[in-house]
């Protein structure tokens, strides 16, 4: 695995651990179908909260909220829409899109930022 995608993961693990810490339970990690993946689905009370985790090591082409354009937005909610078909015993739940992003950080591994409703489907 090369070290941007180890990166990577390390940050979907922190981002995992944030929002457990923060009372959310796990559904699915990285969950995948034809259309893309979603790197974390979890329920929080009765909301189930598609999560996109973004790892930027500096803002130079744009943070890391700005690299989700439309097209990431409409895969999203593609593959979100698959999962509902798939486990229709999540159907009757409400939904969101949440975001956290990822940078480095001197005192810890990574600075969490986590945007709750990052955008309307």
């Amino acid at each position: 695995m090369n070290e941007h995608l180890k990166i990577g993961k390390a940050a979907e693990q922190h981002a995992l651990n944030y929002l457990k810490a923060a009372g959310l339970s796990l559904i699915a990690e990285n969950w995948s179908c034809r259309f893309g993946e979603i790197d974390l689905i979890m329920l929080e009370h009765n909301t189930v909260v598609f999560v996109e985790v973004r790892y930027r090591k500096n803002a130079h082409f744009g943070g890391a909220i700005d690299s989700i354009d439309h097209n990431k937005r409409d895969k999203l909610v593609i593959t979100a829409e698959y999962f509902l078909n798939e486990y229709p015993q999540w159907l009757e739940h409400s939904c969101r899109f949440d975001v956290i992003t990822a940078r480095p950080s001197k005192t810890q591994a990574f600075n969490l930022d986590w945007i709750q409703d990052a955008f309307e489907t």
